[in-house]
């Protein structure tokens, strides 16, 4: 018989773990490859150690006060840079001990790290316990990429990261850190984190105070010691204990070190005068068009002022209500500002930015006006019943005094002569007076916006009446008399001004008198503080806004206080909580100067006080309408004897004025 055929053996089933072995294994080499590729590209494209030492995260702005004084640093703060060898031994060790242990083994990202990472990611069900980016990671997220947390940026974090630790030293990587990692209160670099926090450079660190500073890196904002001391050093020492665990310390050092008696710097106040360096730095951006150099910027800030002002308006700005002020030297420079009760819990300026009902306070364009019309002080008016296009004003008093002068109408700031008054002269030519004042908001020009019913700010008040004691010229607020940097190139240099006339000199002159009556015999004398004082206050109905503004020859304030929902204020007028706050603030301000006569008088020689090249500008009045409302005034209970402008007898008995408190 033939032999039978031999049967080939049956092939051999394929084996699914080895091909899936096979295929991780082409991908794992194609991932490292493609891995390899993408950091040398990288390395090729990395700028050299100087160039990273001269480009900052951004630019630093710090302003300081008229005298000096650094008010608050805005933006990245960046110290002297040092050298690896430069930088305390301590600080060094502090640093790779809390944030990366492992620095001087891993090639740029630690495997290890990244596994124990993921790990806790599993238990955590997906959510990120514990990190483990490199110091070198860290450094360039810092310095090339955003800080949005997706997988795409932690792929080219981690390229940069290798390609960084081909083309620099340990210690080149580590300088770098070191003079550029953000360590909270805007100071990048431990040279900066020395100065603001510890008030010295990071050349002189102690171990006590690296450990403080190494701890920030985790949270900035929450262990930084101007927010919370206690926890500062609570966090420095678990860097502490971590140092000691890593050998970077000896246990007797770590135990010997003595947090308790650290001290920190003390942190310049920064809440309330923020508002002003808030304002202040819109009006940097206009005067320079320098974005990378560091500034020093000198403003017009009275900082001792500032703080007279702060305490005058916490202590009588009523509860529940914000407060406002404004205070002017004569050319306009802003000595101090108020924007509300604290600016952590509400950053609302409400100084430059709110804009409120000035009530009688707004009666100084209508006096402004009529004085311009040939009125005088001494002429006699009625106050009596008046209506005009179906609107009846009403005294505060309910009465009405009958014949009286334009001094005592104005001081006792009486509602029906001022609406008299408008309509003698036009509530348009009111409202252009307004206007040429600086009145920038839509203003009512029916009846009865002679009462305040139109909104202003603050600021626009203030500067209003400013331009009454400049003898009529305009007074335009400022805020930046200097602009430098760093390097001592000066960008600014404000020069002086000539300012145009808004009103003749006697006009001027003669509203003054009349507003030094209103502060010396009438409604505002709760601002009294023993010197030449003129001014005006204002209260809108249902004592909704409270107004004084004033001054002396050196100096105009202007507060306001009430709500931001503009609900009713119980018992706030004028002349009381801000006409006290202004008399608080005033004679902290002006009160170490002697004492100048107010300017009531002008010789006006035939030419009404007006130079020859002089000339009083008008602004076009515009078309603006709001709905009118109502506003007053409560008159005072007493008048101080004054016979030659003020019948105290007769003005109790008609006006009945009831008792202020």
């Amino acid at each position: 018989m033939p032999p039978r055929p031999r049967r080939s053996p049956p092939a051999a089933r394929p084996n699914p773990f080895a091909t899936i072995a096979k295929v991780m294994g082409g991908l794992f080499l194609a991932g490292v490859l493609t891995l390899g590729i993408a950091v040398m590209v990288a390395l090729a494209s990395l700028p050299g150690f100087d160039e990273l030492m001269r480009s900052p995260n951004g630019q630093s702005v710090e302003l300081r006060g008229a005298d000096g004084t650094r008010l608050v640093t805005l933006g990245p703060s960046y110290g002297q840079w040092l050298n690896f060898n430069a930088i305390p031994k301590p600080m060094v060790d502090a640093m790779v001990s809390v944030e990366d242990r492992r620095f001087f083994a891993h090639p740029g990202i630690d495997p290890w790290g990244m596994a124990r990472a993921g790990v806790a990611v599993v238990r955590a069900g997906g959510a990120k316990v514990q990190g483990a980016s490199t110091i070198t990671q860290q450094l360039a997220r810092n310095i090339f990429l955003t800080s949005n947390k997706d997988y795409g940026r932690k792929i080219r974090e981690i390229v940069l990261a290798l390609a960084i630790e081909r083309k620099f030293t340990k210690q080149a990587i580590l300088e770098l850190y070191l003079n550029r990692v953000y360590f909270g209160g805007g100071a990048y670099g431990v040279d900066a984190a020395s100065r603001k926090f510890f008030g010295h450079s990071a050349r002189t660190l102690s171990l006590e105070e690296a450990s403080v500073i190494a701890g920030l890196v985790k949270a900035p904002s929450r262990y930084a010691p101007s927010a919370d001391p206690a926890r500062a050093k609570q966090r420095a020492r678990i860097v502490i204990a971590t140092m000691a665990d890593t050998g970077a310390i000896l246990p007797g050092e770590a135990s010997a070190a003595n947090l308790d008696g650290l001290r920190f710097a003390a942190q310049a106040p920064q809440s309330g005068v923020r508002y002003f360096t808030d304002w202040a730095l819109g009006e940097v951006e206009g005067l320079t068009d320098e974005t990378v150099e560091p500034l020093l910027v000198t403003t017009t800030l009275d900082p001792k002022g500032q703080q007279a002002a702060e305490a005058a308006m916490r202590a009588e700005t009523p509860k529940g209500a914000q407060g406002a002020l404004v205070a002017l030297a004569r050319d306009g420079a802003v000595r101090a500002m108020v924007g509300g009760r604290d600016y952590v819990a509400s950053n609302y300026n409400r100084a430059v930015v709110a804009r409120r009902q000035p009530g009688s306070s707004w009666k100084l364009f209508v006096y402004l006006a009529a004085l311009e019309d040939g009125l005088t002080p001494d002429d006699r008016v009625v106050d009596e019943p008046v209506t005009f296009e179906g609107w009846s004003p009403r005294n505060n008093s309910r009465g009405n005094a009958g014949e009286v002068s334009v001094t005592q109408a104005f001081a006792l700031s009486i509602n029906t002569v001022a609406a008299a008054l408008g309509n003698r002269v036009g509530f348009d030519t009111v409202a252009d007076v307004a206007r040429r004042f600086g009145i920038t908001t839509p203003i009512d020009r029916r009846p009865a916006m002679v009462l305040g019913t139109s909104e202003a700010t603050v600021l626009e008040m203030t500067a209003a009446y400013a331009a009454i004691a400049n003898n009529g010229a305009e007074v335009r607020p400022y805020a930046v008399t200097r602009i430098a940097t760093a390097s001592g190139r000066v960008l600014y240099e404000r020069e002086a001004a000539t300012p145009r006339v808004l009103v003749a000199p006697y006009v001027a002159a003669n509203m003054t008198k009349l507003l030094q009556a209103a502060v010396e015999t009438g409604t505002g004398r709760a601002a009294q503080i023993g010197r030449p004082l003129a001014g005006k206050t204002g209260t809108t109905s249902s004592n909704k806004d409270g107004w004084f503004l004033g001054f002396t020859p050196e100096l105009t304030t202007g507060v306001w206080m009430g709500r931001d929902d503009a609900k009713a204020v119980p018992g706030l007028q004028g002349g009381r909580a801000p006409a006290r706050a202004f008399a608080a603030y005033m004679a902290r301000a002006v009160g170490g100067t002697p004492p100048s006569p107010l300017t009531t008088e002008v010789d006006t020689g035939g030419g009404f006080g007006l130079e020859p090249d002089d000339q009083v500008y008008g602004i076009d009045p515009g078309t603006e309408e709001l709905t009118a409302g109502d506003g007053g005034e409560v008159p005072p209970a007493t008048v101080e004897p004054d016979p030659p402008r003020l019948d105290e007898q007769f003005l109790d008995e008609q006006v009945g004025a009831p008792e202020l408190r």
